[in-house]
């Protein structure tokens, strides 16, 4: 019951879907990785834009806490706001960014699913998710999930790893 309270007390995230797009055409017209990446820096502003104040400070705080090594703070700020907003994608995909770094990535991935639920062109997710399966040593899947990732921004750094991928994809 009081998960229930606390998922309505959270507005629904801003709706931020056609400047995403635009970005996203944007960086598939980039001239270099330079611009690109200018690009991707404002897509990462909308995506951690949080639905409210309150669920803006557990976002900040997890992230804070991550890039502090306070990965046991980061998890349990972002389980919060998780729990908080169970609809916003960022809080997943952060929470999972944590787990990746915490090597635990069997809890990483269904946060990465979730995230890419909620937000399907999140670029961040894709890729955070093909580094996942590249650890899960899961090759065929990591291509697939990159493949769809630079469909949407060919300038990735995390491109260099697709011909490594799809080589171990052919042995498969």
């Amino acid at each position: 019951m009081a998960g229930s309270a606390s998922a309505q007390a959270c507005p629904d995230a801003p709706d931020h879907g056609a400047a995403l797009n635009a970005l996203i055409a944007a960086v598939q017209k980039a001239p270099d990785e330079h611009a690109a990446r200018l690009i991707s820096n404002e897509m990462w502003e909308y995506w951690a834009d949080a639905p409210d104040a309150r669920a803006q400070e557990m976002l900040d705080e997890g992230m804070t806490r991550r890039v502090a090594h306070d990965f046991d703070g980061a998890i349990r700020a972002l389980d919060a706001l998780v729990a908080y907003c169970p609809e916003y994608a960022e809080g997943y995909n952060q929470r999972a960014f944590v787990n990746f770094i915490r090597q635990d990535y069997a809890a990483a991935l269904p946060d990465l699913d979730r995230a890419l639920m909620l937000s399907p062109n999140h670029i961040g997710a894709m890729t955070g998710q093909a580094l996942t399966l590249v650890a899960l040593e899961r090759p065929g899947e990591a291509a697939l999930v990159l493949r769809r990732a630079l469909d949407l921004n060919p300038w990735l750094v995390e491109r260099h790893l697709l011909p490594g991928l799809e080589a171990l994809e052919e042995d498969l």
